[in-house]
């Protein structure tokens, strides 16, 4: 999963060049949401031509793939299914660059999922919307890559 880890370094790089530090957690609410907003809408401005795939690229997604698949079959399987069949159902067509929705809760990665997949640098995380593995800038609260149709319809 190096190429992963550089890419991910890569784009983290170059938003602290380009955009800007994340905001400071000494910073009052309201300094902190405007900072998160103004990050995003730099980043926004300029990765605007970028497409799926450019972290998670073809590669990388058929690795997530195959991780999700042998870890839902392994020993946590049953667990990690229930886990997210109890998850709010959502229904979004995911869009890079797009602010993470704030009306969505942050579903959280199912910690025995979590322990499969590579670890992220600071700044990044990933979250399942639907049926789709999210990079998630937690700083800027955007969406910088998805693996499509990484979790199998849990709704069959």
């Amino acid at each position: 999963m190096t190429e992963l880890q550089q890419r991910a370094k890569q784009y983290l790089d170059w938003r602290e060049k380009t955009a800007g530090k994340a905001p400071s957690p000494a910073d009052s609410p309201e300094k902190i949401v405007a900072a998160r907003r103004e990050l995003a809408n730099k980043v926004r401005v300029a990765r605007a031509s970028v497409k799926q795939g450019e972290i998670f690229t073809p590669k990388v997604s058929d690795y997530f793939h195959r991780e999700i698949a042998d870890t839902l079959n392994g020993p946590h399987g049953k667990e990690i299914r229930s886990s997210l069949r109890h998850a709010e159902p959502i229904k979004i067509e995911l869009q890079i660059n797009q602010s993470y929705p704030e009306n969505v809760p942050l579903q959280s990665t199912p910690p025995s999922l979590l322990l499969n997949l590579p670890e992220l640098l600071k700044g990044l995380e990933y979250r399942i919307l639907g049926r789709e593995l999210v990079l998630r800038d937690s700083d800027a609260n955007i969406i910088v890559d998805y693996v499509p149709d990484a979790l199998p319809d849990f709704s069959k």
